[in-house]
């Protein structure tokens, strides 16, 4: 029997097509099979964040090598949030630490803590895409990539701590 801390899988109690477990959901088997696919989303798009985060932060260095013909986000001040990182490098470090976290059973405590993560990423693309649009002025592909990227992160780091997948 694989343990992966869902409800057991009660034969006497199941459903009419032998598929439900004794809450009324999908046995624990296609509960494994969500909760991969899930977190097999999240570890891609975590890779697209990181294509993107390379990407900014390459055209970061080049701006700050006086490389750059035109004006780019990466020399507003917003391009550096958090003091002198630049959020090109924090993303870099974010998008590859939260894919590997996905895949670690390391306790709902420390899940919920890692959600907490995932909103404040999300809030801060909420802050950088306001000022994108509003404050820059200047379009990014790579910028909006990453805001989606962190607003579907929230939507399914919800659904990984649903305790029935």
């Amino acid at each position: 029997m694989l343990d992966v801390g869902l409800v057991a899988y009660d034969e006497d109690r199941q459903g009419e097509a032998g598929c439900e477990n004794r809450d009324g959901g999908e046995p624990p088997e296609e509960g494994v099979q969500k909760r991969m696919v899930v977190e097999s989303v999240i570890t891609v798009l975590c890779g697209v964040g990181l294509y993107a985060s390379l990407f900014m932060l390459g055209k970061a260095r080049r701006a700050a090598r006086g490389e750059l013909c035109e004006p780019s986000v990466v020399q507003t001040p917003r391009a550096h949030l958090f003091g002198g990182l630049s959020n090109a490098l924090l993303g870099a470090c974010y998008y590859p630490a939260l894919a590997i976290v996905t895949w670690l059973s390391l306790g709902r405590a420390f899940a919920l803590f890692v959600f907490a993560i995932v909103l404040v990423a999300a809030a801060v693309s909420v802050v950088l895409g306001y000022s994108l649009l509003f404050v820059t002025r200047r379009p990014c592909a790579y910028c909006w990539t990453s805001h989606a990227i962190n607003a579907l992160l929230v939507i399914l780091f919800a659904l990984h701590l649903r305790p029935s997948l």
